[in-house]
Parts: C-alpha cells; sequence; structure tokens
C-alpha cells in the first residue's frame, strides 16, 4: 500500500492580513480534502525582519521576555526578545532600536544610538543563553554598532583616552577601543547576525546610505558620517588584525542596521547571514522536508525582490537541494516576475482569482487564499488520477 502523502507548508505572513499559522491551517484544510490520509507539517516563516522573533518561538518553543531598555534617544521603554529552548535568544533589533518607534519631536539623529538592542543581548546573556541570534533591519542610528557595543562593556576612546558615548558623530573620533569589561560580558556565546547581506559598510549604498533616519540630515552631516565610517572602519580593522578581521570594510553585512553588522562581525566574531537562511537552519527545516511530497510557501507580494534574501527564495532553494517539488501561494504578482527567476520554484500561484482592488483583497484574504489552496490540491489530485 501507498504510504500517504507529506506536505510541507511553509509560507511568510501576507502582511496585515495573514499570518504564516493562518496560511498553514488553509493548506492543511484543502490537503486533507482530497488527500484524508495526508501528514501535513507547517513551519511559520520569515526573512529576518520584523516579526522574527513571532516566528521563530512559534516554529521552535519559547517565550517571550520583557525588559527595561533606552530607544535610540535615550529614552525608557519598554523591549521583548525570544527565549527558545537550549539556552538560545533571538533579538530583533528594531524592537529597541527602530526606526518605528515613536520619536521625539526634536530628534538628533546623529545623537541616535543602538544602546538599546545591546540591553536586550546583555540581559540574555544574564539569563545563561550561549546560542543569540539577532535580527539587524529598519535602524534608527547610524551609529557603526557603536551603541550596542557600550552595553555590553566595550569603551569607545578618544585620542585623549576619554570615552565616547557613542552616537553617529562620534564615529570619527574613535581613536581605541578597551575590550576588558566587554570579555566578561559576552564569554564563549555564539553569535549570528540575519541581514541584507548585500549592505557594505561604506560607498553609496552602504551604512549611510542606507539608513532610515538620514531624512532630514543636510548633505554636509551625511558626508561626515561617511568619513567617520570609513575612519571607524580602520580602527575596528587595526583593533581585530591580530584575531584574522582585517576586512571588515568587506564583509558582505557590514553596513546593515547603520553598520550594527560591522560591530557584530568584529567584536562578537558573528556570522552574518541572509535572515531565511538563518531561520531554516534555526527551525531544522531540512529535517522537516525528509520523506515530503510537495512544499508550498509564499509570500504577500511575489516580485523582482522575491528572487533572493525572502521566503519564498530561501525555502524553494532548500527544497531544490532535497528534491522536493515547491510552489507558492501569493497575493499577487509583480510585472516581470515569474517562477522561472527562483532557483527550485515549479509554479506560482496568485491568491486573487478575478480584477479587484488592493483594498478588497486586504479584506477578503482568508476565503481568496483558501479558494486557491482548494485549486491547488484539485490539480494534484487530477494529476495523481493520470499516474495511476
Amino acid at each position: 500500500m501507498a504510504s500517504p502523502h507529506r506536505f510541507v507548508f511553509a509560507s511568510d505572513a501576507f502582511k496585515g492580513t495573514l499570518s504564516s499559522a493562518q496560511t498553514a491551517a488553509l493548506l492543511e484544510d484543502a490537503a486533507c480534502a482530497r488527500f484524508p490520509d495526508c501528514d501535513c507539517v507547517g513551519v511559520p516563516m520569515a526573512d529576518g525582519g520584523t516579526g522574527t522573533v513571532d516566528v521563530l518561538i512559534a516554529a521552535c518553543g519559547g517565550e517571550k521576555r520583557n525588559v527595561s531598555v533606552h530607544d535610540p534617544f535615550g529614552r525608557s521603554i519598554r523591549a521583548s526578545y525570544g527565549l527558545l529552548s537550549g539556552e538560545r535568544a533571538v533579538i530583533e533589533m528594531a524592537a529597541a532600536s527602530g526606526d518605528r518607534l515613536p520619536a521625539p519631536k526634536e530628534r538628533d539623529p546623529l545623537a541616535a544610538t543602538s544602546y538599546g538592542t545591546g540591553e536586550l543581548i546583555s540581559d540574555a546573556l544574564a539569563r545563561g543563553c550561549s546560542d543569540i541570534t539577532v535580527a539587524l533591519g529598519d535602524s534608527v542610528a547610524i551609529d557603526g554598532g557603536m551603541g550596542c557595543m557600550r552595553a555590553l562593556g566595550v569603551r569607545f576612546l578618544d585620542e585623549d583616552g576619554s570615552e565616547l558615548f557613542g552616537g553617529g558623530r562620534d564615529l570619527a573620533r574613535v581613536h581605541s577601543v578597551d575590550l576588558t569589561l566587554f570579555r566578561l560580558y559576552v564569554g564563549t556565546a555564539r553569535f549570528r547576525v540575519m541581514c541584507d547581506e548585500k549592505i557594505p559598510l561604506l560607498g553609496p549604498n552602504g551604512a549611510v546610505s542606507s539608513c532610515a533616519s538620514l531624512d532630514g540630515v543636510d548633505p554636509q552631516s551625511v558626508q561626515a558620517l561617511e568619513r567617520g565610517m570609513e575612519s571607524y572602519a580602520s580602527v575596528l580593522e587595526g583593533e581585530f588584525s591580530g584575531v584574522g578581521l582585517v576586512g571588515v570594510r568587506d564583509v558582505p553585512g557590514a553596513g546593515a542596521a547603520g553598520g550594527l553588522g560591522a560591530a557584530c562581525a568584529a567584536f562578537l566574531s558573528a556570522r552574518l547571514e541572509s535572515g531565511i537562511e538563518s531561520v531554516l537552519d534555526i527551525v531544522g527545516f531540512d529535517e522537516l522536508l525528509e520523506g515530503a511530497d510537495l512544499c508550498i510557501t509564499g509570500e504577500g507580494r511575489f516580485d523582482a525582490r522575491s528572487t533572493s534574501g525572502r521566503v519564498v527564495a530561501g525555502v524553494a532553494g532548500a527544497c531544490e537541494q532535497h528534491d522536493v517539488p515547491c510552489v507558492a501561494i501569493v497575493g499577487g504578482i509583480g510585472d516581470g516576475a515569474s517562477a522561472s527567476g527562483v532557483r527550485g520554484l515549479s509554479a506560482v500561484m496568485p491568491a486573487v482569482d478575478a480584477p479587484m482592488s488592493l483594498d478588497e483583497a486586504a479584506n477578503r484574504a482568508e476565503d481568496l487564499y483558501a479558494r486557491a489552496a482548494e485549486r491547488l490540491f484539485a490539480l494534484l489530485a487530477v494529476g495523481e488520477s493520470y499516474r495511476t
């Protein structure tokens, strides 16, 4: 007797409408209607952006921990991170240092720091976590990660030996670093960083130019920040040349989150990885694909950016390595986007089945997705009938 079908559901959330868990539940309903004995495995997905902590807690088990930290402008706020089994923690930089936090009316972008992110890491270390993942993105601070590292005990010193506050305007003033307390804080903990691997530390697409908090900063200040970041990179390379970190400015992803990627690579010896690749590794996706007949992934909008670094591309690539067919159900398809542009993706099916406005599609998201899932499994059943 043939073994029952095994289906793996690994979709990103459809922003503002459907969660990963909801898409998995709708897919399971449709699968069981056509294949009553099937084995369905649903795993939430994210690419390292906002919501990654929730996804990993749901996939791996764990809990949120709320702590008091400082926002980029020094105000006390409450922020959370994820505690997973096995002394692991997952931290979203945006929770403490992101550009979606309420900003003061009078703010100085050049004084903003990533200190709060370091406070979250410090709390995880104090709770005994030895494996820490930090998701970078949506940073307000353009401080090269100085604020984050200061919260972990690093002292950034000017040429007179005085400690610097660590905002963006201090980048050019860093002359040396003192790691005495830092080593006590961090110990032997292992770090990985989820980031956009395409953002370099310097240049027109680097940490300074790509940071959202540059809105309202005059061109002269932008140029000063870029010069400061280059000087800061030289200091880091000098400080860490003895341990093999010679070219931090060339590390892919070093410019993520206003240069926090560079600081994580230098001070924490962190691996800088694609967000979706990190998520797939943490949830043990390779093991979930064993024996699978089909994987269904998806995201709200499938477009040119879906070809790399996003959930659909990451999941499809993993499926290709395991010879598992992969199909994506998506909210909409951008001009020129097709399954052939994503390695390992067999087909893309839009949930929308008739002309309608974006608002209507959003209001009907659950019904439209359920109907798309039904169409997909109906087609799969037809194919099965021709094979028997």
